[in-house]
């Protein structure tokens, strides 16, 4: 996506001022101007999220409701994933396929009795929007909620702090969730998030989101985190970022995405295919129709950073991939990335290298995540 380079014309989120106030420096983002970091830094933000808790504003996502008593089947028809066996106040990760199997957008969504509450990336939310609208509009009613403010608490010190403010919060466990009132605003909190640490994602009104933020920040352990922070956390939990790692171009098998794809809907399962592009990923799921690349984490043996659009090299000089995200670590210390490599590069311990301004830096591929993930899972 390419950002707007008219500051005026981007859009700002209902935590605008409060970010200005801490002094953030923002940037365009998905069409909104976002703060990239704060004061203390990257570094410092990305460690205290680590150790402590950390506050993003993620208000620029798509959130979106489907209702009636065909949502969940009609919202299964475009994912390779099971949404009708999803039980209540239960979130599942889902996949946006194109007719050929490549991914439209990643998502989050949780089964909350009444609806299907759905989030989606920014960049992304118009063009899901019109995508689910067009195909299973006339099966439920899809009802946008772009005007609520969505934020994320992360960190291990989450629970505590939150807890506070909606007790019984610390009853979820990752990939649940519950409705809430805070000071008369609905709100509705899922235990989950995008940094491989335990936390929460709360959806608000945009005139709470203020005073919401303003009282967690009050509690001793919450600093308010920015884009950079997050992006270093969620690549060191191995985690995709839509128009990085993954898009149009790659399908779930070749992004190593297929513990999202439910048995149910697999070959041979109760409710198999059925979506768009099911013969491309089910072939490629089956091994029937042999991959031509694989998403991998790579580790520099130098202390290079190796940055995204970096081309991968075999040892004798031959192209065999591409970097899609890399960065030097904050908590493992040394430079990782993500990148996708033909299948006979894809095994752990596979040397590559990658060139970086014309010089070849020695990477090894490593098992991901880059740090073990320690989401509260009961």
């Amino acid at each position: 996506m390419s950002a707007p380079t008219d500051s005026a014309a981007l859009l700002h989120t209902p935590l605008n001022a409060l970010h200005l106030e801490l002094g953030a420096r923002m940037v365009p983002f998905a069409g909104y101007s976002m703060p990239v970091q704060y004061p203390a830094g990257l570094m410092a933000e990305h460690h205290h999220t680590r150790q402590a808790a950390g506050l993003f504003d993620v208000s620029h996502m798509g959130q979106l409701a489907l209702s009636g008593p065909n949502a969940a089947a009609a919202f299964e028809s475009l994912m390779p994933v099971d949404v009708i066996g999803l039980g209540v106040n239960k979130q599942r990760y889902g996949l946006l396929l194109t007719d050929e199997g490549g991914i439209i957008d990643d998502l989050m969504f949780v089964n909350r009795g009444q609806d299907i509450f759905v989030i989606v990336n920014g960049a992304c939310k118009h063009g899901d929007l019109a995508h689910i609208v067009e195909r299973i509009g006339g099966r439920c009613s899809v009802t946008p909620q772009f005007d609520r403010a969505l934020l994320a608490l992360q960190g291990p010190q989450a629970v505590t702090a939150l807890t506070r403010l909606l007790p019984g919060v610390e009853g979820l466990v990752f990939m649940t969730g519950m409705a809430a009132t805070w000071n008369g605003a609905d709100l509705y909190v899922t235990r989950s998030g995008y940094t491989g640490e335990d936390g929460f994602e709360i959806s608000l009104p945009a005139a709470s989101a203020d005073a919401f933020s303003r009282a967690l920040l009050t509690q001793p352990e919450v600093k308010p985190i920015g884009l950079g922070a997050r992006n270093s956390l969620r690549l060191e939990a191995g985690l995709c970022l839509y128009g990085n790692d993954i898009d149009t171009t790659t399908t779930p098998v070749e992004a190593g995405l297929n513990w999202a794809m439910q048995k149910v809907r697999r070959t041979g399962g109760e409710r198999a295919g059925g979506f768009p592009g099911a013969d491309v990923v089910l072939a490629q799921l089956d091994g029937t129709r042999p991959l031509t690349r694989k998403r991998v984490g790579l580790v520099a043996l130098e202390r290079v950073p190796v940055r995204e659009h970096t081309e991968l090299q075999s040892l004798d000089g031959a192209k065999i991939g591409e970097v899609t995200s890399g960065l030097l670590g904050p908590s493992t210390d040394k430079p990782v990335a993500m990148g996708y490599v033909t299948p006979e590069f894809a095994a752990t311990g596979s040397r590559v290298n990658a060139l970086v301004r014309g010089k070849a830096v020695p990477m090894e591929v490593a098992a991901l995540p880059f740090l073990p993930a320690r989401y509260h899972r009961g």
